[in-house]
């Protein structure tokens, strides 16, 4: 790839990498909850840290809401999501939990970090609507397995799978919170030179537009890669869409390329057999996504 950053011109080259797996029985990565709990109570400002994430809300909660209106014979006007359960993992201050609570869903925040969670509740109280839609738990997802199996419609795990300790086990965990054939949303960031270069590089170090060490190259993961996770951990992938940053304009757009951020809807499409293989439901269709699926949102 070529691409030009201020004025200099990048000549980039794809490159197989592997990813190295905890072996820890948690997704909590102690050195990333750190990270966050010195940015909790900055969430809710549009112009600081997490700009980049109020701006996503843009192009992410319309891509949740008609994936799943498509989805659905029947809505309700102006609670388009109402009768949903959906849980939002690694909520962080709310910033995608209130929107979907908005659009009707019952939503469940949960964040390992209390302080994200303390943020979450003294924001949410603003609003009259979001108090019998959205709650927040201070949780990691494995610690509320044991009492949501089968519990949600619907999983959105939006910038957090490239913080995670274990993301098999992460996934596992979605797998077994959702109802079957419930929805899997993930957006992360793809394992590339360009991804170092714009995500770590430019985006950390030089325009400083989120704090320098939010994020850990190694730990980002490709949509190969977490297609064949997703699959072996008894999902279907339904689309894979490529997302544009521009710092310029602190706007996101849909793209072709996934070579940079990147959106997944998943089903659950299977079940876990005794010995952890996926055994796939009766009358459940589990099917690769076309090349070009959902790109054209």
């Amino acid at each position: 790839y070529q691409y030009q950053v201020h004025g200099i011109s990048l000549l980039l080259f794809r490159f197989p990498v592997k990813r190295l797996f905890s072996t820890s029985h948690s997704t909590i990565d102690s050195k990333e909850m750190k990270k966050f709990q010195l940015l909790a109570h900055k969430w809710w400002d549009e112009e600081g840290e997490y700009s980049a994430l109020h701006s996503m809300n843009d192009i992410r909660v319309p891509f949740i809401r008609d994936t799943l209106l498509n989805m659905r014979d029947h809505h309700q006007l102006g609670k388009p999501l109402s009768g949903l359960k959906i849980l939002d993992v690694g909520c962080g201050g709310g910033l995608l939990s209130e929107p979907l609570g908005r659009l009707g869903a019952s939503v469940t925040g949960i964040d390992p970090v209390e302080d994200n969670i303390r943020t979450a509740d003294w924001h949410k109280s603003f609003d009259p609507i979001l108090a019998k839609r959205v709650q927040y738990k201070s949780s990691s997802l494995e610690e509320i397995v044991e009492e949501s199996v089968e519990t949600f419609d619907v999983i959105v795990a939006s910038e957090v799978v490239e913080h995670v300790a274990d993301l098999e086990m992460f996934i596992k965990c979605c797998y077994q919170v959702l109802k079957p054939e419930g929805s899997l949303f993930i957006t992360t960031i793809n394992k590339t030179q360009l991804s170092y270069v714009l995500g770590i590089v430019i985006v950390e170090k030089v325009i400083g537009i989120v704090p320098e060490g939010t994020h850990e190259w190694e730990k980002f993961v490709s949509p190969e890669e977490l297609q064949h996770l997703l699959e072996s951990g008894g999902f279907s992938v339904k689309a894979v869409n490529g997302m544009l940053y521009n710092p310029l304009t602190g706007a996101w757009s849909w793209m072709e390329s996934r070579s940079l951020n990147y959106a997944v809807h998943a089903l659950k499409c299977g079940r876990l057999d005794e010995s952890g293989c996926v055994e796939p439901s009766p009358g459940t269709q589990c099917q690769e996504p076309s090349a070009t699926a959902g790109t054209r949102l």
